[in-house]
């Protein structure tokens, strides 16, 4: 098992069937139960050339879902150069054939709603 991280804290491989450091995965992968697919992959590898990572992510369906954090205490995510590098992340997995659901955490509950419209019932597993 790999660790990455900083002094203060590592985290697992994101091979793991849980997110250990996400509180939003119980509800993320409870919606996708819901609506047939399996569990997301977490802290998945999008980009082959850079180390970005998606929250939750279903790869053959290439969809997937952000959390953006700190929107309420001027997080990385609405800060300036987070922002900027967020708006690169997005552009490219666009081009890579993603498409990106983000939300706040407090905004989980459009889901269900939102991956519904994405999908046709040739995605949906039975």
């Amino acid at each position: 098992m790999r660790f990455w991280g900083n002094r203060d804290r590592a985290y697992a491989e994101p091979s793991l069937l849980y997110c250990p450091r996400s509180v939003s995965f119980p509800k993320v992968s409870s919606i996708a139960r819901k609506l047939g697919l399996p569990a997301p992959e977490c802290e998945y590898r999008f980009d082959p050339e850079r180390r970005w990572r998606f929250d939750f992510a279903w790869p053959s369906l290439r969809i997937a879902v952000e959390i953006e954090g700190g929107v309420w205490i001027r997080g990385r995510h609405v800060r300036p150069v987070g922002y900027l590098g967020d708006l690169e992340k997005y552009n490219r997995a666009v081009v890579l054939g993603w498409r990106v659901l983000r939300y706040a955490p407090h905004q989980l509950g459009q889901l269900e709603r939102d991956l519904c419209a994405l999908l046709d019932d040739g995605e949906r597993l039975k």
